[in-house]
């Protein structure tokens, strides 16, 4: 039986055609896409090559009337950010930067209304352009509107990534201004998310520590706590700079009860994780472990200094005024050589010691020591240090001390 032939129909030549320019289409259409990712990646490091490979996309088109709307722009750059402007609200009526384009440059040309009708219009469309938020703050501060333009201080902080880099120093200088502080702090007591980072930027880099000291103060009255490490920052701050009364006062507001006349928490009750000056502060340098630790009763203060090595190891920033001075306390574990037994000493900005006190071997008297200094007119501001000598014991130098007073002597 003879096989029967299979033919397959001939594809016409307006199939081929067809298929031809499906496949055609379909590869533009993969180039297309490719280089459109292509320049939305570029889009916010080289807007000007993202636009010549998608001229089409209106928030690239966006950016780049954004990129030559800078401070430095000339009336040409200006004139080309403006008809870019224009071109990328035709393709995206949402895309923001090109209304802020437009923004500036009627500004920079004086025409404040129209900057403003702008801008009111960027606002509506969002909240988180820097460039709106920026134009608003000025815009606000040159007509004395200080709580518009903290207004939108806080909103540019809430929105932006890069808000706190630009605004904070302009932020921390302008509360040397009473009303400005005024307003920041009722700002602050409603606790935005950025108000930790403000409070510890201000702490230890505001150009003016006695304004941030006042501010810390009326947060401080109102119960707002403030972030870990600012309160040292602003006191070792305020007496660096020989602010001495302030640095006290808020010291004072921080803690109830404090007594310039008198060294603070005799007995290491305090277990502070971030001690200012005024506070007891273990030194661990060289290799020296000093720690306050709890007790049994109370608090020590535990130590342990190398062999051969020697150094403060426990200060304390005092503001006694010029008088006499009693010094007591206890020691636990102290063995040592006379010329190798720890001492207290108080003394003053220039260097002057105004007495030592030995602590002795704990083992005499049951370790209580006793003694005094007196302070001299003109020693504003005094640091009480406990100093360790060198031991030649193998264990180097290790004890305790449980309790530690300095007060005015009795007459």
């Amino acid at each position: 039986m003879a096989k029967r032939r299979v033919t397959r129909p001939r594809q016409s030549a307006t199939e081929w055609g067809v298929r031809g320019a499906l496949a055609i289409a379909a590869a533009g259409l993969g180039t297309l896409s490719v280089t459109h990712s292509l320049a939305y990646m570029i889009r916010g490091s080289a807007p000007a090559r993202a636009h010549a490979l998608a001229p089409w996309d209106g928030r690239i088109t966006a950016l780049l009337s954004e990129q030559l709307s800078g401070p430095d722009a000339t009336p040409a750059d200006r004139k080309r950010a403006d008809d870019l402007a224009r071109l990328a609200l035709r393709q995206d009526p949402t895309a923001v930067p090109a209304v802020a384009t437009l923004g500036i440059n009627a500004q920079v040309r004086g025409d404040t209304a129209a900057a403003r009708r702008i801008f009111a219009h960027s606002e509506k469309l969002s909240r988180r352009d820097l460039r709106t938020r920026l134009w608003a703050i000025e815009d606000a501060v040159g007509r004395g509107d200080i709580p518009g333009a903290l207004r939108n201080y806080d909103i540019a902080l809430r929105t932006s990534r890069v808000a706190p880099d630009l605004l904070f120093p302009v932020l921390a200088s302008a509360i040397s201004d009473t009303d400005i502080r005024q307003a920041l702090f009722a700002t602050l007591l409603q606790r935005p998310a950025w108000s930790d980072q403000f409070l510890a930027f201000v702490a230890s880099t505001g150009p003016d520590a006695r304004a941030t000291a006042s501010l810390f103060e009326a947060l401080q009255r109102r119960r707002i706590a403030l972030p870990a490490g600012a309160a040292p920052a602003l006191v070792g701050r305020l007496l660096a700079e020989n602010h001495v009364d302030d640095a006290w006062r808020f010291y004072a507001a921080l803690t109830p009860g404090a007594d310039r006349r008198v060294a603070r928490d005799p007995g290491f009750t305090a277990n502070l994780t971030s001690p200012t000056p005024f506070d007891w502060t273990p030194v661990t340098d060289s290799g020296v472990s000093a720690t306050l630790q709890r007790g049994e009763q109370g608090g020590i203060f535990d130590f342990a200094v190398p062999s051969n090595l020697g150094g403060p190891i426990l200060r304390q920033t005092q503001l006694l005024p010029p008088g006499n001075y009693a010094i007591e306390g206890r020691s636990i574990g102290v063995e040592q050589a006379d010329n190798a037994l720890p001492y207290w000493t108080l003394t003053c900005p220039d260097g002057r010691e105004l007495g030592r006190v030995v602590v002795p071997n704990s083992a005499q008297a049951n370790g209580r020591f006793a003694g005094r200094f007196t302070v001299p007119a003109g020693c504003l501001v005094q640091q009480l240090v406990l100093v360790a000598r060198p031991s030649e014991q193998l264990s180097g130098l290790t004890g305790q001390i449980d309790d530690i007073r300095l007060r005015p002597a009795a007459s």
